[in-house]
């Protein structure tokens, strides 16, 4: 599950089977209540695979897989490794409010500039927002490492499931 990138904070694969994508499903639904090891729904197309609750953490990911029909008896599976969806929006709306500061920062600056009045503290709070953006992105990123481990077995139940389907990948 390499990644050419290491900056992505939301690792994708996408992997061509030669099996029709309703078994595949069905294969995940049987899954649902064979084991207790990881939380199985479908919803369509759509697999999601996490953990159970008492095994989460704040950074504990989960598997996305959708599985399209792409010809006959072939099929398209397309993998998206990502945080809890709650954490995901929490650090887009910190994203958000810190760039929206930056620009009002900013605009504040200028026009303190063009008023030839003195603006050295909207400069200092846009450097803090910078510093703060850096922040969220390496605490994403070492959230990202510290549930790698979390993400191959995610992986290998996925590759396990297909598996006993007689699925090779």
């Amino acid at each position: 599950m390499p990644t050419t990138n290491d900056i992505v904070l939301r690792p994708r694969f996408k992997v061509e089977l030669n099996e029709n994508n309703e078994t595949l499903l069905k294969a995940f639904d049987a899954t649902k209540k064979a084991q207790g090891e990881f939380v199985v729904n479908r919803i369509d197309d759509h697999v999601f695979i996490k953990f159970p609750k008492e095994k989460q953490t704040f950074w504990s990911p989960q598997l996305h897989l959708e599985i399209n029909e792409s010809g006959t008896n072939t099929s398209t599976l397309h993998g998206l490794f990502g945080p809890n969806p709650t954490v995901w929006t929490m650090f887009m709306f910190f994203h958000f409010i810190v760039v929206g500061l930056f620009i009002a920062f900013s605009i504040w600056a200028y026009t303190n500039w063009s008023l030839e009045k003195e603006y050295a503290i909207q400069l200092s709070f846009m450097f803090l927002m910078i510093i703060i953006w850096f922040v969220l992105y390496f605490a994403g990123t070492i959230g990202k490492a510290s549930s790698k481990n979390e993400m191959h077995y995610l992986h290998d139940f996925m590759n396990k499931v297909l598996n006993q389907n007689g699925i090779t990948l």
